[in-house]
């Protein structure tokens, strides 16, 4: 059964602690979804090296800092192993967790419409085109 979104999120203004704009907010950076899902998939839990592996294209820095900021968030814990050499483990937390959830159903739809994505795709790269006086020279 699908659930309807409520009359006051059916009507624009939006205010800004609005569920969909906190929930856009949380997800706006790159890597944010990537990094949460990836841990889920491995496990709840991961050592960084495992983790960029797991995701082609994320650079360590991007890496550092979106983990640095979903662990200020709550959605992720870091522990330091004090062994020889000390070792670091990033892992889900309960709250990190429920977010799991949209995420997958937001990779279902888009598995679902792969059709209409490649549409949007080829869309942008002849929009650029346009755009680009360089790229329409060629």
């Amino acid at each position: 059964m699908t659930r309807s979104l409520p009359a006051h999120y059916r009507q624009a203004p939006f205010a800004e602690d609005c569920a969909p704009r906190r929930i856009l907010r949380l997800f706006s950076g790159k890597w944010t979804t990537m990094i949460l899902h990836t841990l889920h998939l491995l496990g709840g839990s991961s050592r960084p090296g495992q983790l960029q592996r797991s995701i082609p294209g994320l650079s360590k820095k991007m890496m550092t800092q979106t983990l640095r900021e979903l662990e200020e968030k709550g959605l992720i814990d870091r522990q330091i192993h004090q062994i020889m050499p000390p070792n670091v483990e990033y892992s889900l937390t309960p709250l990190g967790k429920v977010f799991v959830e949209p995420i997958e159903q937001l990779y279902l739809w888009g598995i679902d419409h792969a059709d209409a994505l490649e549409v949007l795709e080829a869309n942008e790269q002849l929009a650029a085109t346009a755009t680009d006086p360089m790229e329409a020279a060629e």
